[in-house]
């Protein structure tokens, strides 16, 4: 019997599209499981008639709402994985997805992050606010989050979508374990690989010039990731 793929959706921002390629050549890299990844190509969704909101001052990201319509993207059914495109993947996501719990509508790693700093990569802007990163690597159970349509995500605020106001209440968000975002140069550095299954670059990352060293010895495990994905053979 054939296994069915992981839903894995991506935010995608084209300043960051090395980040996404090196990301995805991670997940297949390690994973037991057959993937379908569906990178969140804003042109692409407002070309459908999904996405229409205008560019909010706040917003650093391409993707800081889109990732709110993969329960519509899945028919309001099954589960699906978001994460943002500033990750690297260094384990098999399976034992993420085996995390699943019926008993929640979305699941998260769940940060205590308060920015020190205003301003992040690029001279973005950035926003303070409870459940900080949340929203940054989900597991959505698609049929308990039908509050999202196309035309909520449109039209709450920004604070409403990333504060899972789209939940009847907080005891509907179940906590990832272990380790599945590990904030880069904002939480201490993982003594070991295996405490840190996902990195994630959400200060800007090693594909942006101003940022090439950022996480140390991390920046340097991406630059091999990214090497390894444009290995060319001879």
């Amino acid at each position: 019997m054939a296994v069915a793929p992981i839903p894995i959706f991506i935010g995608y921002d084209p300043r960051e599209r090395a980040a996404t390629n090196v990301l995805i050549d991670s997940l297949y890299q390690h994973s037991s499981a057959p993937l379908a990844i569906t990178p969140l190509v804003t042109p692409q969704l407002e070309a459908q008639g999904l996405y229409r909101r205008e560019r909010d001052p706040k917003q650093s990201t391409a993707f800081s709402f889109t990732r709110f319509l993969v329960p519509h993207l899945m028919g309001y059914q099954g589960w699906a994985l978001f994460m943002d495109c500033d990750m690297l993947c260094r384990a098999d996501i399976q034992a993420l997805w085996d995390q699943r719990d019926d008993r929640y509508g979305a699941m998260c790693v769940q940060h205590e992050h308060v920015p020190g700093e205003t301003v992040k990569f690029l001279g973005e802007v950035q926003s303070a606010y409870p459940k900080k990163n949340w929203s940054s690597l989900m597991l959505l159970n698609c049929s308990r989050c039908t509050k999202l349509t196309v035309d909520y995500v449109n039209t709450a605020t920004g604070l409403e979508l990333h504060r899972f106001h789209w939940l009847e209440g907080d005891h509907e968000i179940g906590a990832i374990q272990g380790g599945w975002n590990h904030l880069v140069d904002v939480q201490a550095p993982p003594e070991t690989q295996q405490a840190s299954p996902m990195l994630h670059w959400t200060l800007g990352g090693p594909w942006f010039r101003e940022q090439r060293t950022m996480g140390g010895p991390l920046a340097a495990e991406w630059f091999s990731a990214r090497d390894d994905a444009m290995k060319l053979w001879d």
